[in-house]
């Protein structure tokens, strides 16, 4: 059993973190994304892992080596351009010797793969796709099905009409197993959608193609800034339970600080008194200094919070200075080396 990555996305939804920062290896609690993936997979016994990459590739791989510091051998497929999903697969052919596992990049889930691979052997399927169901579906692609797990439609992201003839709230998860033969389904060099073109592919010469869907998993995709914010707070509030998360390491934190249980403290960070850290994710060597306040928020490292400033769910890049009496509020998403003048209000 082989997995693919598909970490090759520009991130455009979460810019400007992802100007610098590729979005598979945004920090999550300190920890870059794909490893949470990666986790995942080795726990199933997937140890075979190949990325597809597209955007800033050399920054991922050299963060991530050959894999073996995280159990797993990694190997890298460079796209020279983007071709959709189904053409990322496509151009991966010459390393697909086998059934693989299949992830969008952007995915965070506590799904338990080893049941999904069951799933599909015992179903002798030719493709499986996992769905996970929302409240809010427009947004995604839905999927019917039968009884059984077959796949009846695949509707990519509907509008209202579409929606109230479906009977379902299942959407596509970003998470599939592909036998090599679908790579039969797929032309050489042009951009391919699994959603758009694959899929229904699959489904119009009636090829064995069945739908797992999640019970009681985590899945959320963090592909937008709310969201990855929203991944932090879902964490700090003990939802995701698949990961062993450390606890926070060892910082320089004065007695008059306050810093709340739920928050997570990166190493070599500095608080000083009267500072207040509340349900928020504080980067590695971040400095927050007197009276400063960060609510509900994610600091990236080596970012300085002046005396007196307050963050309130938000997002701050890193090596960032926010200064004195600054007001950062909702919403806000501030890039890498920002800097923030005394008394600026965002």
């Amino acid at each position: 059993m082989q997995a693919l990555i598909l970490a090759g996305g520009k991130g455009t939804r979460l810019r400007p973190l992802t100007v610098y920062t590729p979005k598979p290896i945004v920090p999550v609690l300190n920890r870059p994304f794909l490893l949470y993936q990666i986790d995942i997979l080795r726990q199933a016994g997937v140890k075979d892992i190949m990325l597809s990459l597209n955007y800033q590739p050399d920054k991922i791989e050299q963060l991530l080596g050959d894999g073996k510091e995280h159990g797993v051998n990694l190997r890298y497929v460079t796209e020279p351009s983007p071709m959709g999903t189904g053409g990322a697969y496509k151009f991966a052919a010459d390393e697909i010797r086998e059934t693989t596992i299949v992830f969008n990049g952007d995915i965070l889930t506590d799904l338990d793969v080893f049941k999904v691979i069951g799933f599909h052997q015992q179903k002798g399927a030719e493709a499986t796709i996992v769905l996970s169901a929302v409240e809010n579906p427009s947004d995604y692609g839905l999927v019917e099905t039968e009884s059984d797990g077959k796949v009846l439609r695949f509707l990519e992201k509907p509008n209202a009409e579409e929606l109230a003839d479906l009977k379902t709230k299942n959407i596509n998860a970003g998470i599939y197993i592909l036998e090599p033969s679908v790579l039969d389904l797929i032309p050489k060099g042009e951009n391919t959608s699994f959603e758009y073109n694959v899929f229904p592919e699959l489904l119009k010469r009636k090829r064995e193609f069945y739908a797992f869907v999640m019970s009681g998993n985590y899945w959320r995709d963090i592909g937008t800034p709310a969201s990855y914010l929203q991944a932090h707070h879902d964490f700090l509030s003990g939802q995701i339970k698949a990961f062993k998360i450390k606890k926070s390491a060892e910082a320089d934190i004065a007695t008059a600080a306050i810093v709340d249980k739920t928050s997570f403290v990166g190493e070599d960070c500095i608080i000083k008194p009267n500072a207040k850290i509340i349900n928020s994710v504080i980067g590695t060597g971040v400095h927050v200094e007197e009276k400063a306040v960060v609510e509900n928020s994610v600091i990236w490292a080596h970012t300085r919070i002046s005396n007196a400033a307050t963050v309130q769910n938000a997002i701050v890049g890193r090596s960032c200075h926010i200064g004195r009496n600054v007001s950062v509020g909702s919403g806000a998403v501030l890039g890498d080396k920002t800097s923030l003048t005394d008394y600026t209000k965002v």
